[in-house]
Formats: structure tokens, sequence, C-alpha cells
């Protein structure tokens, strides 16, 4: 008797663990803030800061265990009218945080005392331009934080491409003697959802765009007199919906191994144009967050080719990361997140949730919200 009651229990114990829910992959946190979030970068999983409407910047040193809201730049002016889209984080003393709006509302603050104070280093002067994007170099050591890559809306049909190269202090075009200028098509734009349009890959700038056309654009190096390497923005059409409210909305590199040094003309040229590279780009209409169609495609080539994913994520997706750790490709979205395995080829669905932007283990949306990526409640790879 006793055994038959053991056996019944343990099979209790089998059905209800069958029956419970799966843990979340996204462990919510507690940002201690109702401020829609669209800015996030994770300096090493502990060290992380966000931003988001109203002047909000927060950070964490903890992983997330705890955030604490900074002070808001320029609060006795206009500060909490501000929307600050994307911030760059260098550690947790030192930070940029970048407000996209029109006109003057376009700005850059930056804090070397862990948030207490802001400096402001640059204002969008143009009534017409609004500000998307703002990455700097990877680097160690003291030129963290050095160079870095600004980018706009485009403005007389041009887009707004800045570059500093003293850590934000001053903030002008790439070359003096050759301005770099990118055109836009009539109706072309940027989105500034998450901060994530334009990435930096080995010294390169590179952007993904929407509105009446959805291209990528990468700066590339080619010679006309050698050794007189000049410069020009090369591109081709992403395969994602595009529209007034749809487009690529992000894009992400999962880097090949670096070829040899650049003994020659032609090895600095192949190194420039990202050959063995894998790009990835995200989108398609905001307003219908549930249409999956025309919402991911992929590059072999720098960006010059792409191709639709076979399997879509399940949804409109604003912000997409490689993983080395995970070996693979996370994006997010308002109905959403998807993982994909093979390259932007397919994507699993993850969950429901509504997000905005992402720096792993770190995503954000909006009404606060913030997570931390749980790997154990990863579905296993097919």
């Amino acid at each position: 008797m006793q055994v038959l009651r053991l056996t019944l229990l343990l099979a209790a114990s089998a059905f209800a663990a069958a029956q419970s829910p799966p843990p979340p992959l996204w462990q919510m946190q507690e940002s201690g803030t109702t401020a829609g979030l669209r800015g996030i970068d994770s300096v090493d999983g502990a060290v992380a800061w966000a931003s988001g409407t109203n002047g909000t910047v927060l950070k964490t040193i903890d992983g997330g265990a705890h955030w604490t809201q900074c002070a808001v730049p320029d609060a006795a002016k206009d500060g909490t009218t501000l929307d600050f889209r994307g911030v760059q984080a260098f550690d947790a003393k030192t930070a940029i945080v970048m407000a996209s709006g029109p006109g003057d509302k376009s700005r850059l603050y930056k804090t070397n005392d862990g948030c207490q104070t802001w400096t402001l280093l640059f204002t969008n002067l143009d009534p017409t331009g609004f500000w998307d994007g703002l990455q700097f170099l990877p680097a160690t050591g003291i030129d963290i934080g050095r160079m870095g890559h600004l980018i706009g809306d485009p403005v007389n049909g041009k887009f707004a491409d800045f570059m500093t190269y003293d850590y934000g202090k001053t903030w002008g075009v790439y070359n003096q003697r050759q301005p770099l200028v990118a055109s836009a098509k009539r109706g072309e734009s940027l989105f500034a959802a998450s901060n994530s349009s334009m990435i930096l890959i080995r010294n390169q700038e590179f952007f993904v765009t929407g509105g009446s056309t959805s291209r990528s654009r990468t700066l590339e190096l080619h010679v006309k007199h050698d050794p007189d390497i000049l410069f020009r923005f090369i591109g081709g059409d992403i395969p994602v919906k595009h529209g007034p409210s749809a487009g690529a909305f992000s894009v992400a590199a999962h880097l090949g191994p670096d070829s040899e040094a650049a003994t020659d003309t032609a090895k600095f040229i192949e190194r420039a144009t990202h050959i063995g590279d894998v790009l990835v780009a995200v989108g398609g209409d905001y307003n219908k967050p549930d249409d999956s169609a025309g919402t991911s495609a992929f590059s072999n080539d720098g960006g010059l080719h792409w191709t639709a994913s076979a399997t879509p994520p399940h949804g409109f997706r604003s912000a997409v990361q490689w993983s080395e750790s995970l070996k693979a490709w996370i994006t997010v979205g308002t109905n959403g997140s998807d993982i994909s395995r093979d390259d932007g080829k397919s994507w699993q669905s993850l969950d429901d949730g509504n997000w905005n932007a992402l720096s792993l283990p770190f995503v954000v949306g909006p009404n606060g919200r913030i997570a931390r990526i749980n790997l154990a409640a990863l579905p296993a790879g097919k």
C-alpha cells in the first residue's frame, strides 16, 4: 500500500511539473521608472546604462539587481522634455546619452562622475534635423570612447553624419579635406527606435534605412589613383517592408575571422568591405506589430546584396544582436523576441513581450520595462 501511495505521489508530482509553465526567458527587473526606454548599453553584464523619455537615465553596477536613477541632464532648463533614444557606456562612471528630437531637441550629454552631473557636448542646430544613432568604436585602455559616430535624418537630401576623435568634445564630418556624406532618396530616413540603425564594423560605418525605401549604406574605400585612397558610400536594397512607418530598423554584424594584415591595396580594400562578415537587418512596420512578412534579411557580402529570411521573426522587430557566447542572434520588438542559429535564415519565437531595444544580457521597453535574459529558458537549438 505504501508503495502504491509513493508511486501515485511521484506520478502526481511529475504531472504537475509537466503542467507548470516554463520559466520566463526574460527575467523582469525593477527599473524604478515608468519612462519609455529605448537606450540600453551593457558594458560587461554587471555594469549597464539605460535611457528613455522624460530625461530618464538609469545605471546598474550589479547586473540589474538594482537600477539607480541618474540626475536629469539640463534639469533646470528642459531636460525632462528630452527623449534619450541612445546611450553609449564605457564604465560605471562614464557614458554619453543621445537625445532624439526635432531641431535642438537632438543633443549629446556626457558624464564622467557616474551620472551625478552632465556636460552638454553637441546640439543639433538645424531645425529640420533629427538624430537617430550614436556609436563608438570598440577600443581598449586609454582609447575607450575616443572615436565615435553620430547619424541623423537627411538634411537637404544628405544624411547628417558626424564623427568625434576626442571623446565627444568636438564633432565634425569624417574628413575635412573630403567630406563624406551619403545621399538619401526622397522620403528615405532612419529610425531611432533602438539606437541600432547604425553600427561600426572594423572602423567602418554601416547603417540601414526605411521610409520610401529600405537600403543599407557602408563606407567603402576604393582606389582611383593608387596610392590615393578615396571614399564613397555603397549599399544595396534590403528586402524588408518600407513605407512611412516601415523599413529596416536595426542592423548587427557577426564578424568573420580577420584577414591578413593589409600589406597591399587589394587586401586593404578586402578588409574594408567586410568580406566574410554576416550582417542581419530587422524591421517591418511598427504600426503592424504582428505582421511577420518582410521583417528580416541577411547579407554575406558587406551589405551589397540581401536575402529575405525564409522563416522571419513573428512580428515587427526594432533591434537585433549577435551573441558570441550563444552562437545565435536575438531580435526583439513590440510583440516579442526570436532567436536565429543559422545567421538570420530562419527564426524561432521566444516570447510575446513588449520590447524596444537590446544590449545583451539586457532588454528594455515601454513603461520602464527592463529584463535580463535567462539562459536556462532558451529553447534547444534546431
